[in-house]
Protein backbone atom coordinates (compact mmCIF):
# COMPACT_ATOMS: atom_id res chain seq x y z
CA UNK A 1 0.00 0.00 0.00
CA UNK A 2 1.19 3.29 -0.95
CA UNK A 3 1.44 5.89 1.90
CA UNK A 4 0.39 9.01 1.50
CA UNK A 5 1.19 10.44 5.36
CA UNK A 6 5.07 11.44 4.19
CA UNK A 7 3.67 13.66 2.25
CA UNK A 8 5.04 17.21 3.81
CA UNK A 9 8.62 16.54 5.05
CA UNK A 10 11.82 18.92 6.16
CA UNK A 11 12.30 20.28 2.83
CA UNK A 12 8.91 21.63 2.65
CA UNK A 13 9.09 23.28 6.23
CA UNK A 14 9.03 27.53 6.52
CA UNK A 15 11.64 27.18 9.02
CA UNK A 16 14.62 25.08 9.72
CA UNK A 17 14.21 21.89 11.87
CA UNK A 18 16.92 22.56 13.63
CA UNK A 19 14.89 25.65 14.52
CA UNK A 20 11.32 24.08 15.15
CA UNK A 21 12.71 21.72 17.36
CA UNK A 22 14.38 24.30 19.65
CA UNK A 23 11.19 26.65 19.24
CA UNK A 24 8.63 23.60 20.35
CA UNK A 25 10.93 22.85 23.25
CA UNK A 26 10.83 26.49 24.31
CA UNK A 27 6.63 26.70 23.79
CA UNK A 28 6.63 23.09 26.37
CA UNK A 29 9.18 24.90 28.45
CA UNK A 30 7.40 28.36 28.56
CA UNK A 31 3.84 26.75 29.13
CA UNK A 32 4.80 25.35 31.90
CA UNK A 33 6.19 28.33 33.57
CA UNK A 34 3.31 30.46 32.39
CA UNK A 35 1.05 27.57 34.22
CA UNK A 36 3.65 27.43 37.54
CA UNK A 37 3.03 31.25 38.27
CA UNK A 38 -0.91 31.43 37.01
CA UNK A 39 -2.40 27.91 37.87
CA UNK A 40 -2.12 27.16 41.65
CA UNK A 41 -5.23 24.73 41.44
CA UNK A 42 -7.03 22.02 39.80
CA UNK A 43 -9.99 24.13 37.35
CA UNK A 44 -11.38 21.26 34.88
CA UNK A 45 -14.26 19.00 36.33
CA UNK A 46 -15.74 16.11 34.23
CA UNK A 47 -19.41 17.42 34.83
CA UNK A 48 -18.30 20.82 34.11
CA UNK A 49 -20.26 21.95 30.63
CA UNK A 50 -23.77 23.96 28.51
CA UNK A 51 -26.84 21.98 27.88
CA UNK A 52 -27.21 21.67 24.36
CA UNK A 53 -30.74 22.76 22.85
CA UNK A 54 -33.24 20.34 23.12
CA UNK A 55 -34.06 19.42 19.23
CA UNK A 56 -30.26 18.36 19.48
CA UNK A 57 -31.16 16.25 22.50
CA UNK A 58 -33.97 15.00 20.98
CA UNK A 59 -32.19 14.25 17.40
CA UNK A 60 -29.08 12.56 19.13
CA UNK A 61 -31.29 10.40 21.71
CA UNK A 62 -33.80 9.30 18.71
CA UNK A 63 -34.01 5.88 18.02
CA UNK A 64 -34.30 6.92 14.51
CA UNK A 65 -30.74 8.00 14.90
CA UNK A 66 -29.44 5.19 16.54
CA UNK A 67 -30.90 2.86 13.99
CA UNK A 68 -29.31 4.51 11.13
CA UNK A 69 -25.86 5.29 12.74
CA UNK A 70 -25.59 1.66 13.16
CA UNK A 71 -27.00 0.42 9.97
CA UNK A 72 -23.84 2.62 8.59
CA UNK A 73 -21.55 0.50 10.47
CA UNK A 74 -23.17 -3.18 9.82
CA UNK A 75 -23.23 -2.06 5.61
CA UNK A 76 -19.88 -0.74 5.63
CA UNK A 77 -18.46 -3.83 7.27
CA UNK A 78 -20.49 -6.07 5.87
CA UNK A 79 -19.43 -4.72 2.02
CA UNK A 80 -15.72 -4.33 3.42
CA UNK A 81 -15.74 -8.38 3.91
CA UNK A 82 -17.35 -9.02 0.78
CA UNK A 83 -14.81 -7.07 -1.18
CA UNK A 84 -11.81 -8.40 0.76
CA UNK A 85 -13.63 -11.78 0.12
CA UNK A 86 -14.01 -11.61 -3.48
CA UNK A 87 -12.47 -8.49 -5.00
CA UNK A 88 -8.95 -8.43 -6.61
CA UNK A 89 -5.92 -8.47 -4.25
CA UNK A 90 -3.01 -6.12 -2.80
CA UNK A 91 -3.51 -2.50 -3.84
CA UNK A 92 -6.52 -3.09 -6.07
CA UNK A 93 -8.72 -4.16 -3.23
CA UNK A 94 -10.49 -1.61 -1.48
CA UNK A 95 -10.60 -3.37 1.51
CA UNK A 96 -7.28 -2.71 2.93
CA UNK A 97 -7.84 0.89 2.35
CA UNK A 98 -10.77 1.10 3.64
CA UNK A 99 -9.89 -0.82 7.15
CA UNK A 100 -7.05 1.52 7.24
CA UNK A 101 -7.60 4.88 5.56
CA UNK A 102 -11.47 5.54 5.80
CA UNK A 103 -11.87 3.59 9.33
CA UNK A 104 -8.70 3.78 11.36
CA UNK A 105 -7.79 7.12 10.53
CA UNK A 106 -11.23 8.64 9.84
CA UNK A 107 -12.26 8.08 13.23
CA UNK A 108 -9.51 10.89 14.85
CA UNK A 109 -11.70 13.48 13.32
CA UNK A 110 -15.04 11.72 14.15
CA UNK A 111 -14.16 11.65 17.36
CA UNK A 112 -12.88 14.46 18.14
CA UNK A 113 -15.97 16.62 16.45
CA UNK A 114 -18.45 13.83 17.97
CA UNK A 115 -17.03 12.24 20.64
CA UNK A 116 -16.98 8.26 20.81
CA UNK A 117 -18.85 7.57 17.40
CA UNK A 118 -17.75 4.08 17.20
CA UNK A 119 -19.67 2.85 20.21
CA UNK A 120 -22.81 3.66 18.16
CA UNK A 121 -21.63 2.10 14.61
CA UNK A 122 -20.00 -0.88 15.96
CA UNK A 123 -21.72 -3.47 14.14
CA UNK A 124 -20.89 -6.57 17.05
CA UNK A 125 -23.15 -4.09 18.91
CA UNK A 126 -25.54 -5.21 16.53
CA UNK A 127 -24.96 -9.20 17.22
CA UNK A 128 -24.51 -8.85 20.60
CA UNK A 129 -28.14 -7.44 20.87
CA UNK A 130 -29.52 -10.16 18.38
CA UNK A 131 -28.11 -12.70 20.77
CA UNK A 132 -28.84 -10.98 23.88
CA UNK A 133 -32.47 -10.64 22.65
CA UNK A 134 -32.29 -14.98 21.66
CA UNK A 135 -30.93 -15.32 25.37
CA UNK A 136 -32.87 -13.53 27.35
CA UNK A 137 -29.89 -10.33 27.31
CA UNK A 138 -28.44 -11.45 30.99
CA UNK A 139 -24.65 -11.77 31.10
CA UNK A 140 -22.75 -14.78 32.42
CA UNK A 141 -20.40 -12.91 34.98
CA UNK A 142 -20.02 -9.38 35.95
CA UNK A 143 -16.51 -8.32 34.29
CA UNK A 144 -13.37 -8.70 37.10
CA UNK A 145 -12.44 -4.91 38.00
CA UNK A 146 -8.72 -5.57 36.95
CA UNK A 147 -9.49 -6.42 33.72
CA UNK A 148 -10.03 -2.77 33.18
CA UNK A 149 -8.55 -2.00 29.50
CA UNK A 150 -5.91 -4.44 28.84
CA UNK A 151 -8.20 -6.36 26.54
CA UNK A 152 -8.22 -3.32 24.23
CA UNK A 153 -4.77 -2.38 24.96
CA UNK A 154 -3.56 -6.18 23.67
CA UNK A 155 -6.33 -5.32 20.80
CA UNK A 156 -4.67 -2.51 19.92
CA UNK A 157 -1.36 -3.64 19.76
CA UNK A 158 -2.68 -6.49 17.45
CA UNK A 159 -4.01 -4.27 14.78
CA UNK A 160 -1.20 -1.71 14.99
CA UNK A 161 1.13 -4.82 14.35
CA UNK A 162 -1.22 -6.03 11.54
CA UNK A 163 -0.99 -2.71 9.85
CA UNK A 164 2.46 -1.25 10.99
CA UNK A 165 4.27 -5.20 10.21
CA UNK A 166 2.82 -8.12 8.95
CA UNK A 167 4.03 -8.79 5.61
CA UNK A 168 0.25 -9.33 4.14
CA UNK A 169 -1.45 -6.73 5.88
CA UNK A 170 -2.98 -5.76 3.06
CA UNK A 171 -4.37 -9.28 1.55
CA UNK A 172 -7.77 -9.91 2.24
CA UNK A 173 -7.24 -13.56 3.27
CA UNK A 174 -5.10 -11.91 5.71
CA UNK A 175 -7.39 -8.98 6.84
CA UNK A 176 -10.52 -11.55 6.83
CA UNK A 177 -8.64 -14.19 9.71
CA UNK A 178 -7.43 -10.94 11.95
CA UNK A 179 -10.95 -9.48 12.09
CA UNK A 180 -12.34 -12.79 12.62
CA UNK A 181 -10.35 -14.26 15.62
CA UNK A 182 -10.74 -9.75 16.63
CA UNK A 183 -15.02 -10.26 16.36
CA UNK A 184 -15.09 -14.05 17.77
CA UNK A 185 -12.80 -12.86 21.17
CA UNK A 186 -15.71 -9.59 21.48
CA UNK A 187 -18.17 -11.68 20.89
CA UNK A 188 -17.66 -14.16 23.64
CA UNK A 189 -16.65 -11.67 25.76
CA UNK A 190 -19.75 -9.45 25.49
CA UNK A 191 -22.09 -12.49 25.71
CA UNK A 192 -20.23 -13.81 29.00
CA UNK A 193 -20.01 -9.83 30.56
CA UNK A 194 -22.26 -8.18 28.85
CA UNK A 195 -22.20 -5.52 26.62
CA UNK A 196 -19.68 -3.73 28.93
CA UNK A 197 -17.31 -5.85 27.85
CA UNK A 198 -17.49 -3.30 24.17
CA UNK A 199 -16.72 -0.26 26.51
CA UNK A 200 -13.26 -1.43 28.02
CA UNK A 201 -12.44 -4.43 25.70
CA UNK A 202 -13.09 -3.25 21.99
CA UNK A 203 -9.95 -1.68 21.19
CA UNK A 204 -11.31 0.49 18.16
CA UNK A 205 -14.06 1.65 20.75
CA UNK A 206 -11.62 2.41 23.28
CA UNK A 207 -9.40 4.12 20.50
CA UNK A 208 -12.48 6.55 19.90
CA UNK A 209 -13.81 7.37 23.47
CA UNK A 210 -10.55 8.28 24.32
CA UNK A 211 -9.90 10.44 21.33
CA UNK A 212 -13.46 11.53 21.92
CA UNK A 213 -12.67 13.21 25.33
CA UNK A 214 -11.13 16.27 23.32
CA UNK A 215 -14.36 16.48 21.54
CA UNK A 216 -16.63 19.83 21.90
CA UNK A 217 -19.59 17.33 22.78
CA UNK A 218 -19.69 15.41 25.60
CA UNK A 219 -22.10 13.82 27.90
CA UNK A 220 -22.73 14.47 31.68
CA UNK A 221 -23.29 11.37 34.03
CA UNK A 222 -27.19 11.85 33.93
CA UNK A 223 -26.52 11.17 30.33
CA UNK A 224 -27.46 14.75 29.00
CA UNK A 225 -25.22 16.64 26.24
CA UNK A 226 -23.72 19.61 26.52
CA UNK A 227 -20.94 21.91 25.08
CA UNK A 228 -17.52 21.95 26.71
CA UNK A 229 -14.30 22.00 27.18
CA UNK A 230 -12.42 19.70 26.10
CA UNK A 231 -9.82 19.51 29.00
CA UNK A 232 -13.02 18.94 31.31
CA UNK A 233 -13.39 15.93 28.93
CA UNK A 234 -10.11 14.78 29.54
CA UNK A 235 -10.32 14.96 33.43
CA UNK A 236 -13.74 12.63 33.33
CA UNK A 237 -11.47 9.86 32.03
CA UNK A 238 -10.91 8.18 35.19
CA UNK A 239 -7.57 5.71 36.16
CA UNK A 240 -8.28 2.55 35.91
CA UNK A 241 -5.91 -1.31 35.31
CA UNK A 242 -4.66 -1.26 31.75
CA UNK A 243 -5.34 2.50 30.53
CA UNK A 244 -1.25 3.37 30.62
CA UNK A 245 -0.95 0.35 28.25
CA UNK A 246 -3.65 1.54 26.05
CA UNK A 247 -1.78 5.13 25.97
CA UNK A 248 1.34 3.50 25.54
CA UNK A 249 0.12 1.29 22.67
CA UNK A 250 -0.85 4.77 21.26
CA UNK A 251 1.95 6.51 21.08
CA UNK A 252 4.75 4.02 20.88
CA UNK A 253 3.09 2.28 17.37
CA UNK A 254 2.76 5.98 16.18
CA UNK A 255 6.44 6.82 16.94
CA UNK A 256 7.22 3.70 15.36
CA UNK A 257 5.35 4.48 12.30
CA UNK A 258 7.84 7.60 11.83
CA UNK A 259 10.55 5.50 12.53
CA UNK A 260 10.31 3.04 10.11
CA UNK A 261 11.29 6.11 7.00
CA UNK A 262 14.79 5.97 8.86
CA UNK A 263 17.00 4.93 6.18
CA UNK A 264 18.93 3.38 9.28
CA UNK A 265 16.03 1.12 10.51
CA UNK A 266 14.81 -0.05 6.80
CA UNK A 267 18.90 -0.64 6.71
CA UNK A 268 17.90 -3.12 9.88
CA UNK A 269 15.38 -4.38 8.70
CA UNK A 270 16.79 -5.52 5.05
CA UNK A 271 19.83 -6.57 5.71
CA UNK A 272 20.07 -7.51 9.63
CA UNK A 273 20.04 -11.18 11.11
CA UNK A 274 17.05 -11.27 11.81
CA UNK A 275 13.65 -12.30 10.14
CA UNK A 276 12.44 -8.97 8.42
CA UNK A 277 8.99 -9.37 10.26
CA UNK A 278 10.55 -10.30 13.56
CA UNK A 279 13.06 -7.12 13.74
CA UNK A 280 10.54 -4.92 12.59
CA UNK A 281 8.29 -6.35 15.82
CA UNK A 282 10.94 -6.15 17.63
CA UNK A 283 11.19 -2.40 16.70
CA UNK A 284 7.30 -1.91 17.86
CA UNK A 285 7.49 -3.63 20.75
CA UNK A 286 10.88 -1.48 21.90
CA UNK A 287 9.49 1.86 21.10
CA UNK A 288 6.55 0.64 22.95
CA UNK A 289 8.38 -0.17 25.98
CA UNK A 290 10.53 2.84 26.04
CA UNK A 291 7.46 4.72 26.02
CA UNK A 292 6.07 3.25 28.77
CA UNK A 293 9.58 2.91 31.02
CA UNK A 294 10.00 6.13 30.46
CA UNK A 295 6.59 7.53 31.33
CA UNK A 296 6.33 5.40 34.37
CA UNK A 297 9.90 6.53 35.72
CA UNK A 298 9.05 10.31 35.10
CA UNK A 299 5.29 10.29 36.90
CA UNK A 300 5.97 7.50 39.41
CA UNK A 301 7.61 10.72 41.59
CA UNK A 302 4.06 12.32 41.71
CA UNK A 303 2.38 9.65 43.82
CA UNK A 304 2.00 5.90 43.64
CA UNK A 305 -1.52 6.37 41.71
CA UNK A 306 0.27 9.17 39.32
CA UNK A 307 0.22 6.91 36.19
CA UNK A 308 -2.84 6.63 36.27
CA UNK A 309 -3.78 9.83 37.02
CA UNK A 310 -2.09 11.78 35.01
CA UNK A 311 -3.05 8.77 31.65
CA UNK A 312 -5.54 11.30 30.03
CA UNK A 313 -2.47 14.09 29.50
CA UNK A 314 -1.26 11.82 26.91
CA UNK A 315 -4.79 11.77 25.12
CA UNK A 316 -3.93 15.33 23.12
CA UNK A 317 0.40 14.23 22.58
CA UNK A 318 -1.12 10.83 20.83
CA UNK A 319 -3.88 12.51 19.06
CA UNK A 320 -1.15 15.62 17.55
CA UNK A 321 1.16 12.49 16.55
CA UNK A 322 -2.13 10.40 14.62
CA UNK A 323 -2.86 14.10 13.40
CA UNK A 324 1.23 15.05 12.37
CA UNK A 325 1.32 11.20 11.05
CA UNK A 326 -2.38 10.59 9.12
CA UNK A 327 -3.06 14.02 8.22
CA UNK A 328 -2.08 13.40 4.17
CA UNK A 329 -2.77 10.05 4.60
CA UNK A 330 -6.77 10.49 4.67
CA UNK A 331 -6.57 13.39 2.08
CA UNK A 332 -4.74 11.87 -0.51
CA UNK A 333 -5.36 8.01 -0.03
CA UNK A 334 -8.82 8.83 0.89
CA UNK A 335 -9.15 9.52 -2.74
CA UNK A 336 -7.91 6.50 -4.04
CA UNK A 337 -10.26 4.79 -1.89
CA UNK A 338 -13.62 6.61 -3.00
CA UNK A 339 -11.62 5.25 -6.88
CA UNK A 340 -11.42 1.76 -5.46
CA UNK A 341 -14.60 1.52 -4.44
CA UNK A 342 -15.66 2.68 -7.81
CA UNK A 343 -14.66 -1.22 -9.29
CA UNK A 344 -14.48 -2.67 -6.13
CA UNK A 345 -14.21 -6.44 -8.24
CA UNK A 346 -11.51 -5.70 -10.95
CA UNK A 347 -14.22 -5.85 -13.55
CA UNK A 348 -13.43 -2.78 -15.00
CA UNK A 349 -16.66 -1.35 -13.79
CA UNK A 350 -17.55 2.54 -12.59
CA UNK A 351 -20.67 2.19 -10.20
CA UNK A 352 -19.09 5.80 -8.67
CA UNK A 353 -19.04 7.30 -11.92
CA UNK A 354 -14.97 8.40 -11.47
CA UNK A 355 -14.34 8.20 -14.95
CA UNK A 356 -10.65 8.67 -15.92
CA UNK A 357 -10.37 10.67 -12.06
CA UNK A 358 -7.06 10.27 -10.96
CA UNK A 359 -6.03 10.91 -7.21
CA UNK A 360 -4.82 14.74 -7.06
CA UNK A 361 -1.58 15.57 -4.98
CA UNK A 362 -1.94 19.15 -5.52
CA UNK A 363 -5.14 20.27 -3.84
CA UNK A 364 -3.37 21.38 -0.89
CA UNK A 365 0.63 22.98 -0.59
CA UNK A 366 2.75 20.48 0.43
CA UNK A 367 4.43 23.53 2.71
CA UNK A 368 0.65 23.94 4.38
CA UNK A 369 0.95 19.55 5.13
CA UNK A 370 4.28 19.79 6.91
CA UNK A 371 2.55 23.25 8.75
CA UNK A 372 0.08 20.91 9.88
CA UNK A 373 2.17 17.66 10.36
CA UNK A 374 4.54 20.07 13.21
CA UNK A 375 1.76 21.81 14.33
CA UNK A 376 -0.13 18.71 15.72
CA UNK A 377 2.76 17.75 17.65
CA UNK A 378 3.27 21.04 19.09
CA UNK A 379 0.06 21.59 19.60
CA UNK A 380 -0.39 17.89 21.04
CA UNK A 381 2.32 18.14 23.80
CA UNK A 382 1.50 22.16 25.03
CA UNK A 383 -2.08 20.69 25.51
CA UNK A 384 -0.79 17.69 27.32
CA UNK A 385 1.15 19.96 29.97
CA UNK A 386 -1.86 21.88 30.96
CA UNK A 387 -3.62 18.48 31.42
CA UNK A 388 -0.90 17.48 33.43
CA UNK A 389 -0.23 20.41 35.64
CA UNK A 390 -3.93 20.51 36.35
CA UNK A 391 -4.14 17.19 37.36
CA UNK A 392 -1.08 17.47 39.10
CA UNK A 393 -1.68 20.32 41.53
CA UNK A 394 -4.25 18.06 42.58
CA UNK A 395 -2.39 15.37 43.58
CA UNK A 396 0.68 16.82 44.92
CA UNK A 397 1.32 19.64 48.44
CA UNK A 398 1.20 23.18 47.45
CA UNK A 399 5.24 23.12 47.76
CA UNK A 400 5.56 20.15 45.63
CA UNK A 401 2.96 21.26 42.74
CA UNK A 402 5.88 22.66 40.55
CA UNK A 403 8.75 20.49 41.20
CA UNK A 404 7.26 17.29 41.38
CA UNK A 405 6.31 17.73 37.88
CA UNK A 406 9.94 17.96 35.87
CA UNK A 407 10.83 14.64 35.24
CA UNK A 408 7.64 14.88 33.65
CA UNK A 409 8.14 18.38 31.94
CA UNK A 410 11.40 16.80 30.78
CA UNK A 411 9.56 13.61 29.26
CA UNK A 412 7.11 16.19 27.22
CA UNK A 413 10.02 18.00 25.97
CA UNK A 414 12.11 15.37 24.82
CA UNK A 415 8.68 14.04 23.32
CA UNK A 416 7.92 16.90 21.69
CA UNK A 417 11.69 17.04 19.85
CA UNK A 418 11.65 13.22 19.38
CA UNK A 419 8.19 13.05 17.76
CA UNK A 420 9.81 16.00 15.51
CA UNK A 421 12.87 14.64 15.01
CA UNK A 422 11.02 11.37 13.38
CA UNK A 423 8.31 13.67 11.32
CA UNK A 424 11.14 14.94 9.52
CA UNK A 425 14.72 13.85 9.92
CA UNK A 426 14.38 10.49 9.86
Amino acid sequence: MVLAHGIGGRQDLPIPLEFLMVGAALAVLISFAALGITWQRSKFRADAGRPVPERLQTLADARATRIALRLVGVVGAVATTVVAALGPSGNANPAPWTIYVVFWVGLIPLSLLFGPVWKLMNPLRAVHGGIALLSGGKPLAKLPAWVGYWPAAFGLLAFTWMELVAPDRIEGWALLTWFAVYASVMIVGSTVFGAEFFDNGDPFEVYSAFIGRMAPLGRHPDGHLVFRNPFDGLAGLAPAPGIVAVMCVMLGSTAYDGFTRSPWWIGQVQDGPLDPVLMSSLGMLGLIAIVAATYWLCTRPIGRTAPGELAHSLIPIAVGYLVAHYFSLLFYSGQSTYLLWSDPFGTNADYLGVGDYAVDFELLPVWLLAVVRAGGVVVGHVLGVFSAHDRAVALLPTRRALTGQLPLLLLMVVYTVGGLFLLFAA
